[in-house]
């Protein structure tokens, strides 16, 4: 399916950040065979946010297995300066790039070059950047991911604000920008987001570190659905 019109759908995408990088292949199969259609790629540079995590080379080591179960590669850059990398991750083979608001100051530009890439256009805003700062961003972004976490870390708490935030968001951007949301997603928060107008669901730890992460996944994306 087209990525453009897949991510208008209601999906739970699973994050990689939380899988067991010594399985990577086994774990992203499972929750592909789940039915899973987009897998979360959290990049991270020891600057925009501390710690490190990958890059492009784990994107291209995925990508077939990915793209040959029907599902896309999503790449969120939480890293300075994004405008360096996006040929590198365009190139193994990411279907959507998101990009950090507050990391840089070409927004507009950035997400332009994305898009000239063949790939969809993300914007996020951090817990602490109001809704209204994408305002003037909109025509240039495919989706606009809502942090319901502090960047950075797997494994937070939900913030209990966020569905507020989220309201706040759809306001801002209207009905035809689908809405993420990342950080503390599982079966008790999702509803919440979900009535307010997020459609996209990112969820790390609470897919990879159950006890069988393909029932999680299904879990979720029957309460999501």
């Amino acid at each position: 399916m087209d990525p453009s019109e897949l991510i208008r759908q209601k999906l739970v995408e699973p994050s990689i950040l939380s899988a067991d990088y010594s399985r990577l292949g086994e774990q992203v199969k499972l929750v592909t065979d789940a039915g899973a259609r987009a897998i979360h790629v959290d990049v991270m540079d020891g600057h925009f946010v501390p710690p490190i995590t990958i890059g492009p080379v784990i994107v291209e080591a995925i990508r077939d297995q990915v793209h040959e179960a029907g599902a896309i590669l999503e790449c969120h850059l939480m890293i300075e300066r994004p405008e360096r990398q996006i040929d590198k991750f365009a190139d193994a083979g990411a279907d959507s790039i998101t990009i950090q608001l507050e990391s840089t100051p070409n927004v507009h530009y950035v997400l332009m070059k994305i898009r000239d890439r063949g790939c969809l256009a993300g914007l996020a805003i951090n817990p602490g950047t109001p809704p209204e700062a994408v305002s003037e961003l909109v025509e240039a972004a495919d989706l606009v991911l809502c942090m319901t976490v502090n960047p950075g870390w797997g494994g937070q708490e939900f913030i209990e604000r966020s569905p507020e935030k989220v309201r706040q968001l759809r306001k801002v951007i209207g009905p035809g920008v689908p809405i993420q949301v990342d950080g503390g997603i599982s079966v008790e928060t999702a509803p919440a987001v979900k009535r307010e107008g997020a459609s996209l669901f990112v969820a790390g730890s609470h897919i990879f570190r159950a006890p069988d992460p393909a029932s999680a996944y299904r879990e979720l994306a029957e309460v999501v659905g």
